[in-house]
């Protein structure tokens, strides 16, 4: 063979080369813009999902205001005395009502989480208010369960400098599950400092536990334990995970530890005073 037709044999295996590289740029390009068809068509999706469940959640919330309000006035007796089963049926309504009224407030919420339409709105407070008003917003149930719910009073607490609101909303969360599953016996609300600037808030209870294998999962959308006690009582199963998605827009971590038959202690732990980058992010 000549050095002309070396290099024209050359010339010929650069040039298929070069198509077949041409060819794979192409395909290359074409699937990107695949990629960013089917992303946009996702981004749609969870939009539109995300409009739709807060439609849906501010459609539910004033029918269940209105029946709410009219079981209040009718237990008050404020229309004339009612018996002893009349009061029971009213109960029963109100907190069928109160039930799906969390499950709406559950699903609003996690609309806005998922549009990254939800804010933080951090403040200095003492926690012996937060307390309290958990205390009285929990007495009417307490009052017709078999088991004590006790906060204990935090010893040399500092004010705290975060959103109350949803600090709130992941406890009121724990202590309603807890008193569900704990059918006699204590649920315990407590918090102590812990080093670099923490604070952990935990409640205890002496309820069914929860199997091992089922901890890692209990944190995730819709996730209910499979049990006797779960089938007479109903929730909508975000509540867990979103007190995970709020304690990691404070800046913390939720977690637990249980025994069946001996209970469960969940816990969060956030920052004393929640960053500025965290309220930066949410916004």
């Amino acid at each position: 063979m000549t050095d002309a037709d070396e290099i024209q044999r050359l010339r010929a295996e650069n040039e298929a080369m070069r198509t077949e590289l041409e060819e794979t740029n192409q395909g290359v390009l074409a699937l990107y813009a695949e990629l960013d068809n089917q992303a946009e068509q996702l981004r749609e999706a969870s939009e539109l999902k995300s409009r739709f469940l807060s439609y849906m959640s501010h459609e539910f919330r004033t029918p269940l205001g209105s029946i709410l309000s009219m079981t209040r006035l009718l237990d008050d007796e404020l229309d004339g005395p009612l018996t002893v089963e009349q009061h029971k049926q009213l109960a029963f309504v109100s907190g069928a009502a109160r039930e799906l009224s969390d499950m709406v407030d559950d699903l609003l919420d996690l609309a806005k989480i998922e549009a990254g339409r939800i804010s933080i709105s951090a403040g200095w407070f003492e926690l012996m208010d937060l307390f309290s008003a958990l205390r009285g917003m929990f007495r009417p149930i307490v009052d017709n369960t078999d088991a004590d719910l006790i906060f204990e009073a935090p010893q040399g607490m500092p004010k705290l400098y975060t959103d109350d609101k949803k600090l709130a909303q992941i406890l009121r969360n724990f202590i309603s599950n807890a008193l569900k599953f704990t059918p006699r016996g204590e649920v315990r609300v407590t918090a102590q400092l812990e080093g670099d600037g923490l604070v952990r808030f935990a409640v205890s209870d002496t309820g069914i536990g929860i199997p091992a294998d089922l901890q890692h999962i209990l944190f995730e959308d819709f996730t209910q334990i499979d049990s006797p006690l779960q089938k007479r009582v109903r929730g909508s199963g975000l509540g867990l995970s979103l007190c995970r998605q709020f304690a990691h827009l404070l800046g913390g971590e939720v977690g637990l530890e249980s025994t069946p038959g001996v209970g469960s202690v969940f816990h969060v732990t956030l920052p004393r005073t929640l960053p500025a980058e965290a309220v930066d992010a949410a916004e």
